[in-house]
């Protein structure tokens, strides 16, 4: 496939870019999904959680530094070093990503419809499709790449301030739960992978890397910012993690049983009362607005090339948007056999996505123009990969599960 050069763009506006590159990646994991789990495993675990929570922390920067530096470095998406490495690969992947992506935004729409309902009582649909048309006009403004990076960090911002307002007001024990992060009194490993999975799965892995090269961001010049960009937003993704972890902890210490069928709006609730539950509105929306831009612009990202227009790419996003929220608006939310599905192909994405950029890491040279990559970074990144062969064959024990 036919690489372009990168398009030089002001400092400024790379910086801005590399900023919405960074919070693109980390609200994209951040989802309706993501705000389940935290919740869940809270319950579960208590205050041991936040060992699990530390370990997915470690293992997500492994990833994201080597996926990262090697769509960086390179200059190519990793569907393109994928053909480069094996003829057809890369479409495999493209295919794995985009029909996860699709089937997921489906609902990460349903998502915002709930965040607008708990936000204003409105009906979830209305919210779904006001939220589904908010994005599609992010992709049709004349400054799409700005307003996207803009968009991501302000909402990224948002939820992060809210999220601490509500785990200072709930006064978690923090000093059982700095105790727990390294000397856990319970582990469950599975609950890690889970974790593990919910955060750089699927299109989630490639989410920041491919916004980064429509930075102009990419070559050897810039391995610094490439690799601070990528933990920066790890973290960005760990401290809400946190938050959402020690505001759920806070009131399940305080004697408060959590059994709805939404944990989390009524830990928010009993919390902060009434504006708790208005802030959970405004968490839960953002949080599934950004996961569909995330994941409509990386789906996409992964039919398209290097040298496709803006324009024509941004058309595209707009239609996949669009397809999601139309079949949300008959069906109310995602098929749950779909989204099984689709959970078991990010299973399978991420060890193969990853293994073929480690594979350039090690052994293409020619791929990465001539950078000699770091030996305890791809050591790292190994040791990671064999953990997502772990997950990816869980879910193909999950997909023979289900089929039979």
């Amino acid at each position: 496939m036919e690489k372009t050069k990168p398009v030089k763009v002001r400092p400024n506006l790379q910086r801005t870019a590399l900023l919405g590159a960074m919070f693109l990646m980390a609200t994209s994991a951040i989802g309706p999904g993501f705000i389940t789990q935290t919740t869940v495993f809270t319950v579960q675990l208590g205050a041991a959680f936040a060992f699990a929570i530390l370990l997915s922390i470690l293992v997500d920067i492994a990833v994201q530094l080597n996926v990262w530096r090697v769509v960086g470095i390179s200059g190519m998406r990793a569907q393109e070093l994928g053909n480069k490495v094996l003829p057809g690969v890369g479409w495999f992947l493209a295919g794995l990503v985009f029909l996860g992506g699709l089937v997921f935004n489906i609902g990460n729409i349903a998502g915002t419809g709930l965040g607008v309902n708990a936000m204003m009582g409105l009906d979830p649909k209305i919210g779904g499709a006001i939220s589904a048309a908010i994005a599609i006009l992010i992709f049709l403004s004349k400054w799409a790449g700005y307003a996207l990076d803009r968009i991501v960090v302000l909402l990224g911002a948002v939820m992060i301030l809210l999220m601490l307002y509500v785990a200072i007001v709930a006064a978690p024990p923090l000093g059982e739960a700095l105790k727990n992060t390294f000397l856990p009194e319970k582990v469950d490993f599975l609950i890690i992978t889970t974790l593990i999975g919910g955060t750089v799965g699927g299109y989630i892995t490639y989410a920041g890397a491919h916004r980064m090269l429509d930075s102009g961001a990419t070559g050897v010049e810039h391995v610094r910012e490439i690799t601070r960009s990528s933990v920066l937003g790890i973290l960005v993704t760990g401290v809400m993690r946190v938050l959402l972890f020690l505001a759920i902890l806070g009131v399940v210490a305080g004697g408060v049983t959590l059994t709805s069928n939404n944990m989390a709006a009524e830990a928010f609730g009993a919390a902060a009362g009434e504006i708790g539950m208005r802030m959970f509105g405004i968490v839960l929306w953002a949080a599934a607005l950004t996961s569909v831009i995330g994941a409509a612009y990386t789906s996409v990202s992964f039919v398209t090339h290097t040298g496709t227009s803006d324009r024509k790419r941004n058309l595209i996003t707009v239609a996949f948007i669009a397809f999601c929220a139309v079949v949300y608006m008959f069906l109310g939310q995602a098929p749950q056999q779909l989204l099984i599905f689709a959970g078991a192909f990010n299973g399978l994405i991420l060890p193969v996505g990853f293994g073929v950029l480690l594979w350039v890491a090690w052994r293409r040279r020619d791929l990465m123009h001539g950078y000699v990559y770091p030996k305890w970074l791809l050591i790292v990144g190994v040791t990671a990969w064999l953990l997502t062969l772990f997950l990816g064959w869980n879910s193909l024990t999950g997909l023979v599960e289900i089929m039979s």
